[in-house]
């Protein structure tokens, strides 16, 4: 119980840094197969599904709620370390993945698989520079439409590996919004304030209901694409995997580099790794 928390924790903070992927993280701890059935058998398989859902997503409030501020000062404080910690985590997944594909030989479909969401993923990196900076979110009938669209886009995002959500948020220029509201939302439940929250769950719910519907659409697709062409889904997802520490580097400064910097940052991708492992443990 304690483990998967944990796991839902590391995919929590993965969905809040822009360059991470919350679906790597899933596949690096050896949970992803396990999250899409349990979504996609919800309502089938209810009391199975709900005992792998329910500690993941604790693990996932408790990380955005919790550990968005933490990481936003480590970013601030020690940026080079903490890219490469998250480097960590995405690389130290590749051997479980590696097993995937191993003994079946390489198509030329597959090489073109990794190509093509290699770039997907490295692309919308680029493009990170292009976004916009926050968006309007006062209470109107078309803001609630819109933020439901931007949830079923940010969610579809989160569930596919290499592909980071939040960043998707920033080139739509609804990242530091959301993140902001989400922060204010915490300040208010602590403060008792009533009118804030109420305000606060204007622009969270219908994001949320977005995110929740496009959750189990995209899970669907998964299952789907995982049954009938396996190899290549796998090959995909290296692909998406090898990107994102491309991605990250790209979407994140480092600021000044020295000796200490560098071996302290060499240090911080070895434990990124070893974390992946362990948790990718049975």
């Amino acid at each position: 119980m304690i483990k998967e928390i944990l796991k839902g924790a590391v995919m929590g903070i993965a969905n809040i840094i822009p360059g991470v992927s919350g679906g790597t993280m899933a596949v690096s701890m050896g949970i992803y197969d396990k999250i899409i059935h349990a979504v996609t058998h919800l309502f089938s398989e209810f009391k199975k599904s709900m005992k792998i859902l329910i500690p993941i997503g604790i693990g996932i409030v408790i990380a955005i709620v919790g550990v968005a501020r933490l990481i936003e000062y480590m970013f601030e404080v020690i940026p080079f370390q903490t890219n490469l910690l998250f480097i960590g985590l995405i690389l130290g997944g590749l051997p479980s993945i590696g097993k995937k594909v191993k003994g079946n030989p390489v198509k030329v479909g597959h090489i073109l698989a990794f190509v093509v969401f290699f770039v997907l993923v490295v692309g919308c990196a680029s493009l990170e520079g292009q976004s916009g900076g926050s968006a309007d979110l006062s209470f109107s009938f078309l803001n609630v439409i819109k933020l439901l669209g931007v949830g079923v886009v940010a969610s579809a995002t989160m569930v596919v590996p290499g592909v980071s959500g939040s960043m998707v948020l920033m080139v739509m220029g609804y990242y530091e919004s959301i993140l902001g509201t989400v922060n204010q939302f915490v300040d208010h439940v602590l403060a008792f304030d009533i009118q804030g929250i109420m305000k606060d769950c204007g622009v969270l719910v219908p994001f949320g209901i977005g995110v929740v519907a496009g959750i189990f659409v995209i899970a669907k697709l998964i299952e789907i694409v995982f049954e009938k062409w396996p190899l290549l889904a796998y090959w995909s997802i290296i692909g998406l995997i090898v990107a994102s520490p491309v991605a990250i580097l790209m979407m994140n400064g480092f600021g000044a580099l020295t000796v200490l910097t560098l071996v302290t940052g060499v240090l911080a991708l070895g434990l990124g790794v070893l974390v992946a492992l362990k948790l990718g443990e049975e």
